[in-house]
């Protein structure tokens, strides 16, 4: 299964947002959850477990469970407000019509909700190889039955032109929120044999 990121996702019973991330544990390299950003205001992202994917293509993501129940899943941007001291004017003195001196104010702060242990990959995050950058995610290829990343495919932005570059899982090394890295150099990257992807 082709998991893509920046692809329209649809709930059974119509379209309903787009992907943003792929949550992935990185220690057994497999997908977790999905994030969705919901089409209507305001556009609120939502973590969804990846075994409610029934079916994907590089630009669709189909769903099993319904426009209400995805609106019902958690956010998977939480915003916290915190108070901040408002600094002074020189003198001592921050004055507001009415003569009101502010003590504090609240400032909202944005934290992505990320389970514990794993990561939040992005369309386009770098992938390096050991000698150097090597191109873009662009998406990941997942066994059907387990979750598993089986290949990480580079499609556009890489060193080699317009070929698909499949990378397989058990040449990377390890993942980290905005780089992948693999134990292939630049060379071997291209010298592994193209796979073909069903689309």
């Amino acid at each position: 299964m082709d998991i893509p990121v920046n692809a329209d996702v649809y709930c059974s019973d119509h379209r309903c947002g787009r992907s943003t991330y792929i949550i992935v544990n990185p220690t057994i390299k497999q997908v977790t959850h999905l994030v969705v950003k919901e089409k209507g205001f305001p556009h609120t992202e939502r973590l969804v477990p990846i075994d409610l994917v029934l079916e994907t293509s590089p630009d669709r993501i189909q769903l099993r469970n319904t426009q209400y129940q995805l609106a019902e899943m958690e956010p998977f941007i939480e915003t916290e407000f915190i108070r901040a001291e408002i600094p002074e004017y020189v003198g001592g003195q921050f004055m507001i019509w009415p003569y009101a001196i502010p003590e504090t104010e609240m400032v909202s702060v944005e934290h992505e909700r990320i389970p514990p242990g794993e990561l939040a990959v992005r369309r386009g995050a770098r992938v390096e190889a050991t000698d150097g950058h090597a191109g873009r995610v662009d998406e990941f290829l997942v066994h059907p039955a387990d979750g598993h990343i089986t290949h990480l495919v580079l499609r556009e932005g890489h060193l080699w032109g317009q070929k698909d570059v499949t990378i397989p899982v058990s040449q990377i090394d390890h993942i980290q929120e905005d780089a992948v890295y693999l134990k292939l150099d630049k060379h071997s990257v291209e010298a592994l044999p193209s796979i073909p992807i069903h689309r």
